[in-house]
């Protein structure tokens, strides 16, 4: 009877961190898989978070993956770049104590992506991809094309919110699932992104803007651990329904 022979050093086959940096896109190798510091997962650089070493010896997202310098790579959740921080996984990575990760680290990202929501909704309100006002939206849903997603200020009133539900129940029914409800974002930040004044409802109409910007709301919500499709979320909230990103 043979049996195989165990392996006398189980943790040789654990790579050193360090071997995990790389210059970042447009730097390395075309199409190359990146590996997360914590999870040692990989998978394609659109999908994951870069982080690099500032001036000062502090540790930087890079959420656009263009900062030189040789970066470190992360599952992009709060709860693994939490993981990371704890474990000082960029100290080893960077081989350095210097790397000093902010115990705000996570939030700093956070904000970070809320900011890249803003400009995505921004840039997709200047490409005509959005609606805004509860007349225009309401309007946008019944046409014949729809709408792509619902835009709802997270501090509008609860009463807008089932009229707009309301609406998405007449123009698609059962299939009202299908339209993501992004209410992530405040009046004050809605205003900020398409340059006017008391924005409570808005919609994304089909083009390339808005696609672009529910490729942002979607990483956002990832890595805040919240549901990224309606079919996740279940009901909309107080209602009934519910990635390159380094390219533009």
């Amino acid at each position: 009877m043979t049996g195989e022979t165990a392996d006398p050093n189980p943790e040789a086959a654990e790579p050193d961190p360090s071997t995990l940096l790389d210059s970042g896109l447009g730097r390395g190798r075309a199409n190359a898989l990146r590996t997360c510091l914590v999870t040692r997962v990989s998978q394609a650089p659109g999908g994951m978070i870069r982080f690099v070493l500032g001036p000062d010896g502090a540790v930087v997202p890079d959420l656009r993956a263009r900062l030189p310098g040789r970066g470190a790579w992360l599952t992009p959740t709060r709860a693994v770049l939490n993981e990371a921080v704890k474990r000082r996984a960029f100290q080893r990575a960077f081989k350095t104590k210097e790397a000093a990760a902010p115990a705000d680290l996570a939030d700093r990202v956070a904000e970070g992506l809320r900011a890249d929501l803003r400009q995505s909704l921004s840039l997709a309100n200047k490409a005509g991809c959005v609606v805004a006002g509860f007349a225009k939206v309401e309007s946008a849903i019944g046409d014949k094309a729809g709408v792509a997603a619902v835009i709802q200020a997270s501090d509008g009133s609860a009463d807008g919110r089932r009229k707009i539900v309301a609406a998405l129940h007449r123009r698609h029914g059962s299939a009202i699932s299908c339209i993501p409800v992004i209410d992530d974002l405040s009046n004050t930040e809605l205003d900020m992104a398409l340059g006017r004044d008391h924005v409570i409802h808005a919609a994304l109409v089909a083009g390339v803007g808005a696609s672009g910007c529910l490729a942002r709301w979607r990483r956002l919500r990832s890595f805040e651990g919240l549901a990224t499709t309606a079919e996740e979320a279940g009901p909309v909230r107080d209602g009934q329904a519910a990635f390159d990103l380094h390219d533009d």
